[in-house]
């Protein structure tokens, strides 16, 4: 993981998201989401990248879905 972390804000509802999941939820294999990158606010971003909105940290996984990694200071970036 680089140590710039691209900072997205809080997801806008009115534009196109993926999924956010917390890091233990389990993903059925029923669930429909089959896509090559993630969405963040009508942006795409490929299967492993990691981004931060707000604190959190989030990590682009395949089936594009964001998991959430936890959380990052952001008064030391």
């Amino acid at each position: 993981m680089s140590t710039h972390l691209t900072q997205v804000g809080a997801p806008d509802p009115a534009l196109k998201n993926s999924p956010i999941f917390d890091e233990y939820d389990e993903l059925s294999l029923d669930m429909e989401f089959e896509a090559g990158a993630c969405y963040f606010n009508n942006v795409s971003y490929p299967i492993g990248q990691y981004v931060l909105s707000g604190s959190e940290l989030l990590h682009c996984e395949e089936r594009g879905v964001w998991v959430r990694r936890g959380e990052k200071r952001t008064d030391h970036l």
